[in-house]
C-alpha cells in the first residue's frame, strides 16, 4: 500500500485528532526503541536511561551549536574583544568600582588599557573584603553565588575569588557542552551506547559561608554543583554524600570496577586520576573481596544510613571479580583498558605541573587510552577550549566571548605596569603572561600563567600551557621554569636504568637557610637548586642514588639552559642537591596542604618550587638518601 493510501486510510478511520495520536505513538515507540538498545546495564531503570540518552543528545547538540558559535567569533576577534569590554564597562559602571575608575567615560579599548592599571590579587583584595561582609554593588552589580578560594599554587596563597551565575554559566555552556561535542567528533564510540563514566571528585568539607551569605570555598566542579548529571556517572547517589576523601575514593572505584561497561573516566586534574589509580593497586584486594561477595568494606568509616543504601545495591559478582583479577595478571600497563574493555577516553588536565603525572598515566594505567585535557580553566575562570582531544600536546584555543585578553611578553613579566598585546596582535611562537577582564570584576587582572602561542584557529591564538609565574627557580636571576626544569629532571632520570620518577617539587636554598643542620654535607654558602624527588623500580623497593646520577640533574639542567650553565660556571650557583623522598611523600604533602590551607582535594596542585619554609622542611624530613 503507498504511503499517502495508509495515512489517508488511518485519516478516515481515526479522523485527524487519531492521525496526531498514531503518530506520536509510533514517535514514541521508536523513541524507546532506541533507548533501549543503546542500554547496557541491567540494573538502569527504562526512566533513568531516557533521561541519560537525553542528556547525552542534548549536550551534544548544545555544545555543536555553540561550537559554531566560537567559530565564527574567532572570525572577528578584535570587534568581538571590543564588544564584550564595552559592554562590561555599561554594566558595570555604576558600581563603587566603577566610579572610581570612571567606566562610564570609557568609549575604547585604547582608553581602558590607558586609564586602568594591570592589576594582581592583591589590588581586589579590599573590595573582596568588604563583599564578604554582604556589600552589594562593589565589583559588579551581579552579586556573587560563591567566592571560589584558589589552591595558591601562584606562591601568593590561596586568593578568594568572586563568582558571579553569569561566569558560572559561562563555563557549562562555553565549555562543558563544547568540549562534549569535540568528545564524540573524535571519539563517537563515546555515545554509542549509554555507559557511564567514573568522575572522581567529591563534595568539600571546607565549605564555610561569609557574613553576606554566600558559600566561600573550591570553585572546583563538586557532586553538590553537578547534581543534574549524577545520573550519568557510576557512583549511586548516597556515595556523593560520603564526605571523607579515602572511604568516598573507595566508595567510587567500587562501583566503577562492578560496571564493565564504563566509558570514561573524568577527574579535574592528572594527579587526581593516577592517586586514584595507585590507590585502586593498594586496595585491590578488598575490592576484589567485596565485589566477589556484593559487600562494603566494614573497615570504611561511612555513616551508617549511607552505608545501608550503598550495601542494597551491592549482589555477589565472583566472575566480575575474576575477571578484574585477571587484567591485573599482565601487570599495569594497560591494565584499565583490559578491566575496562569499553573504556573510550580518560578526560583530565594534563599540561604544565600536572605533566609527570600525565606522563605516567599514558605508560601505565591508561596505557592505550586516550587521555584529553579538555579546559584550561583557573578559579578567575574559563581561559580556553582543547578543540582537538586527539593531538599532542594538548592546545587551548582562548575563547574571546567570556574574557577580554591581553597579553605580556614574556620579557616584560617582571614589570609592574609593562605594556600589553591585544588578541590580534600576538606572534606565533612567542610566551606570554595572560591577562584577563572578566564578567565577576577582575579588570585588566595578571593571571600568572604563562602561555605560548603555537597558532591561531581563523584570527584567534592558540596556546600551550608552559609555567606560572613564582612557580620558577630563580636564585641569580637566571628564572628557570617550571617547564625546563621538568625536561632537565626527565632527561637525568632517563639515564637512571630501571628507575621512574614518581613525583619531584624545588626548593632554592634561601628557603632551607633555617634547616642547613638537616642537610649536613649538602648546606652551600652559595646558592643552589634543592630537587624533593619520589622514586620506584621494578621491584618496588627503595630507590638509592649514586652521587654520579644525582649529578645528572645538574649536568642536564647546564645542556638545557645557557643562563643556568653560565652561572654554573662562574661559580655563582653551586651544583642542583638532589634529595631521594621515601616512598608516599608527596601523598603525604598533599594531605597536609589540604589539612592546613584552605585547598581542597578536587584542587590540590602540587606546588612545584615550595616557596614555604615550612613545607620545604616537610620534605627534607622525609628523606631517604
Amino acid at each position: 500500500m503507498a504511503m499517502d493510501t495508509w495515512i489517508g486510510a488511518v485519516f478516515a478511520y481515526f479522523g485527524k485528532g487519531g492521525l496526531v495520536l498514531c503518530c506520536a505513538t509510533i514517535a514514541l515507540s521508536v523513541f524507546l526503541w532506541n533507548v533501549q538498545k543503546q542500554r547496557v546495564r541491567k540494573d538502569q531503570t527504562l526512566c533513568a536511561a531516557v533521561r541519560h540518552y537525553l542528556c547525552v543528545k542534548a549536550l551534544y547538540v548544545l555544545g555543536y551549536v555553540l561550537r559554531r558559535r566560537l567559530t565564527s567569533a574567532t572570525c572577528n576577534v578584535a570587534e568581538v574583544q571590543r564588544s564584550f569590554l564595552l559592554k562590561q564597562l555599561q554594566s558595570n559602571c555604576n558600581t563603587d568600582y566603577g566610579k572610581k575608575y570612571e567606566f562610564a567615560s570609557m568609549r575604547s579599548v585604547e582608553e581602558y588599557t590607558d586609564q586602568h592599571p594591570l592589576t594582581r590579587y592583591v589590588h581586589y583584595a579590599p573590595y573582596v573584603e568588604r563583599m564578604l561582609k554582604g556589600e552589594k554593588n562593589v565589583l559588579t552589580k551581579e552579586e556573587p553565588v560563591v567566592f571560589g578560594v584558589s589552591s595558591g599554587t601562584s606562591g601568593e596563597g590561596c586568593k578568594t575569588i568572586p563568582t558571579s551565575k553569569h561566569q558560572r554559566l559561562q563555563f557549562f555552556l562555553h565549555a562543558v557542552s563544547v568540549l562534549y561535542c569535540c568528545l564524540l567528533d573524535a571519539y563517537p564510540q563515546v555515545a554509542t551506547r549509554l555507559r557511564k563514566s567514573m568522575k572522581i571528585f567529591y563534595n568539600p568539607s571546607k565549605w564555610r559561608t561569609s557574613k553576606g551569605g554566600v558559600k566561600v570555598g573550591p570553585n572546583s566542579s563538586t557532586p553538590s554543583s553537578m547534581k543534574g548529571l549524577l545520573h550519568m556517572y557510576s557512583t549511586p547517589a548516597p556515595g556523593f554524600e560520603v564526605v571523607t576523601e579515602p572511604e568516598a575514593l573507595y566508595v567510587h572505584l567500587l562501583f566503577a570496577l562492578k560496571d564493565r561497561e564504563l566509558g570514561m573516566i573524568e577527574g579535574n586534574f592528572a594527579s587526581i586520576v593516577y592517586n586514584a589509580l595507585k590507590t585502586l593497586q593498594k586496595e585491590l584486594p578488598d575490592l576484589l573481596r567485596d565485589i566477589t561477595q556484593g559487600t562494603l568494606n566494614p573497615a570504611l568509616d561511612i555513616p551508617k544510613d549511607v552505608r545501608v543504601q550503598l550495601e542494597a545495591l551491592l549482589k555477589p559478582d565472583p566472575d566480575r571479580a575474576n575477571e578484574i583479577r585477571e587484567a591485573f595478571v599482565e601487570g599495569v600497563a594497560g591494565v584499565c583498558g583490559r578491566i575496562w574493555p569499553q573504556l573510550s577516553a580518560v578526560l583530565t588536565a594534563d599540561s604544565g605541573t600536572f605533566a609527570p603525572y600525565s606522563d605516567k598515566l599514558r605508560t601505565t594505567f591508561l596505557k592505550g587510552v586516550p587521555l584529553y585535557s579538555p579546559v584550561y580553566a583557573a578559579t578567575e575562570g574559563l581561559v580556553g577550549i582543547n578543540l582537538w582531544p586527539d593531538q599532542l600536546p594538548s592546545r587551548y584555543l582562548l575563547h574571546p566571548s567570556v574574557h577580554f585578553f591581553e597579553f605580556i611578553p614574556e620579557e616584560l613579566c617582571a614589570d609592574e605596569q609593562p605594556r600589553t598585546l591585544l588578541m590580534h596582535q600576538v606572534e606565533k611562537n612567542a610566551a606570554y603572561e595572560v591577562v584577563l577582564t572578566n564578567v565577576s570584576g577582575l579588570c585588566r587582572y595578571r593571571l600568572g600563567d604563562v602561555v605560548r602561542v603555537t597558532g591561531f584557529y581563523n584570527q584567534c591564538p592558540v596556546v600551550e600551557f608552559l609555567y606560572r609565574l613564582g612557580q620558577f627557580l630563580n636564585v641569580r636571576g637566571e628564572k628557570t621554569s617550571e617547564q625546563l626544569f621538568y625536561e632537565a629532571l626527565s632527561a637525568a632520570v632517563s639515564q637512571w636504568n630501571g628507575i621512574t620518577l614518581v613525583d619531584y617539587c624545588c626548593a632554592e636554598s634561601v628557603t632551607l637557610e633555617d634547616s642547613a643542620s638537616d642537610l649536613g654535607s649538602r648546606a652551600s654558602d652559595k646558592p643552589c637548586y634543592h630537587v624533593f624527588v619520589e622514586l620506584e623500580n621494578a621491584e618496588g623497593g627503595n630507590v638509592h642514588l649514586s652521587e654520579a646520577q644525582k649529578q645528572m640533574v645538574d649536568i642536564s639542567l647546564r645542556n638545557k639552559s645557557e643562563v643556568y650553565s653560565s652561572f654554573r660556571t662562574k661559580g655563582s650557583i653551586d651544583v642542583t642537591q638532589v634529595h631521594v623522598v621515601r616512598r608516599g611523600a608527596f601523598r603525604e604533602l598533599r594531605d597536609h596542604v589540604i589539612s592546613t590551607t584552605d585547598t581542597s582535594s578536587n584542587q590540590y596542585k602540587v606546588p612545584r618550587v615550595l616557596k614555604r619554609q615550612t613545607l620545604a622542611s616537610f620534605m627534607l624530613a622525609r628523606q631517604s638518601s
